[in-house]
């Protein structure tokens, strides 16, 4: 039975990603999808639409559309996670060495160049801000 716990382990770490990514994105699919339904029947039956539905669905059509606001918000926010991974890296290598500094602090561990990741990506999004035309 304790040979099981590290693979139950993995696969509730992997299946809880996995969860948390395919869920929210399952949920809207099956929402849009009962929306068009109803919009499709009360078509089918002559009935006029009301506004607020027309205004709905025009909504979610634009939803998606990028914006010079949201892509710097999501470049401010990946520009920050990665600043955090590399404090993290950073504060975790200073409190390690301790009290001996002859040989002074040891950078070499890999979250600095996983921080350079988030960074990259933040600074692209902020980039992509400066070109994009859309305004909100």
């Amino acid at each position: 039975m304790e040979d099981f716990i590290p693979i139950f382990a993995i696969f509730a770490v992997f299946g809880s990603i996995t969860a948390i990514i395919v869920g929210p994105t399952y949920f809207k699919s099956r929402e849009r999808q009962e929306m068009q339904a109803t919009v499709r029947a009360a078509i089918d039956k002559g009935q006029p639409l009301p506004p607020e539905v027309i205004e709905a669905l025009g909504k979610e059509a634009t939803k998606n559309i990028p914006s010079r606001t949201r892509d710097i918000r999501r470049g401010i926010i990946w520009l920050a996670t990665g600043i955090g991974i590399a404090a993290f890296s950073l504060i975790n290598e200073l409190r390690g060495v301790g009290d001996d500094w002859s040989d002074g602090p040891n950078f070499d561990s890999g979250l600095l160049g996983i921080a350079a990741i988030p960074v990259t990506i933040g600074l692209a999004y902020i980039v992509l801000s400066f070109f994009n035309k859309n305004k909100d």
